[in-house]
């Protein structure tokens, strides 16, 4: 096995540089979920900051290190929220922010991303589209590209989440991670695997977007033709190889799961915990829910990593009007 590319000392030098609104999220141990999951929850309630979602921890560093150099602009591919939380730290800071996006991706987020004063381009495709898109901007600009999950400061911005969870004696046994473009999973989990060796770190992605999956379990890049999947945050077809080195580094499991699954733990969330969250950061109650002798009796932690949806859409899966 390689070394991974995160390291340690970064992540902590980092916190001293994100902007403390994305610091510090509550985590807590939920028992209301705790009856119908048979297990011991806690959740890491990533949705508490103005991008409502993990992904500011990582645009600040990178915001950040731009503004120092003295650049002007940034472009990045993003299915939502990767946009929204470029564009919050690259307001505050001077930057130009070019966002490219698939015309289908949900509109909360396109909204969002407008508001926040990012030009935002669509394309009429898929996410891997809007990857391309976003690379000849940059070439053809001479701006800096922003890659999630490939670029370091995404993985090890994510990562700071790693050292809030362990502040302490955790009381988890198992953490469970949503599994996009890999940036969340590689970097709390690099984080977790180096001061808890002991805890299970287990990867969720759905059946529709199973690529980083199929990828790590056949321990080489497997790509896809196409997602079909409502969780758009984490539809990748592309596994990036670096990111499955890192993954191959930490991760104790990587599961799949269904849509109803993702849709029952979304309505779960709601019911149980009063928190309305986008289909990926279900991921994990889903994992417990169509695997629940696994996790009898374990104390589970899973993320909850963004609530932006389309309420419209939401009202619709949850069964709430």
């Amino acid at each position: 096995m390689g070394e991974s590319r995160l390291d340690t000392g970064r992540i902590r030098a980092a916190r001293g540089v994100i902007d403390p609104v994305f610091l510090d999220t509550p985590q807590y141990r939920c028992e209301a979920l705790e009856p119908e999951l048979g297990c011991g929850v806690s959740i890491k309630l990533e949705t508490a900051n103005p991008v409502r979602s993990f992904k500011g921890r990582g645009t600040e560093l990178v915001a950040s290190q731009l503004a120092e150099a003295g650049a002007r602009a940034v472009v990045c591919a993003s299915a939502g929220n990767l946009g929204q939380a470029l564009a919050w730290s690259g307001r505050r800071r001077g930057l130009d922010v070019t966002v490219v996006a698939s015309r289908f991706a949900t509109k909360a987020k396109l909204d969002r991303i407008r508001a926040l004063g990012a030009e935002l381009e669509l394309v009429d495709g898929d996410h891997e589209l809007a990857r391309e898109r976003a690379a000849a901007i940059a070439q053809y600009e001479g701006i800096r590209l922003l890659e999630d999950s490939l670029d370091l400061e995404t993985c090890e911005g994510a990562a700071t989440i790693g050292l809030e969870l362990m502040d302490g004696t955790p009381t988890f046994d198992t953490v469970l991670i949503a599994l996009g473009g890999g940036a969340m999973a590689t970097g709390v989990g690099h984080v977790v695997k180096e001061l808890a060796p002991d805890i299970d770190v287990i990867c969720v992605q759905p059946h529709g977007a199973p690529a980083l999956t199929r990828s790590w379990h056949q321990r080489r890049v497997v790509t896809t033709d196409s997602t079909n999947t409502i969780a758009d945050g984490v539809a990748g077809r592309f596994p990036i190889p670096e990111v499955l080195d890192d993954l191959l580094l930490i991760a104790d499991d990587a599961v799949l799961v269904q849509e109803q699954s993702i849709i029952t733990g979304m309505r779960l969330l709601y019911n149980q915990a009063g928190l309305i969250v986008e289909p990926s950061a279900a991921l994990g109650i889903a994992a417990i829910l169509e695997n629940p002798t696994r996790f009898a009796d374990r104390n589970i932690l899973t993320i909850i990593c963004g609530s932006n949806v389309d309420l419209p859409a939401y009202h619709g899966w949850i069964g709430v009007h």
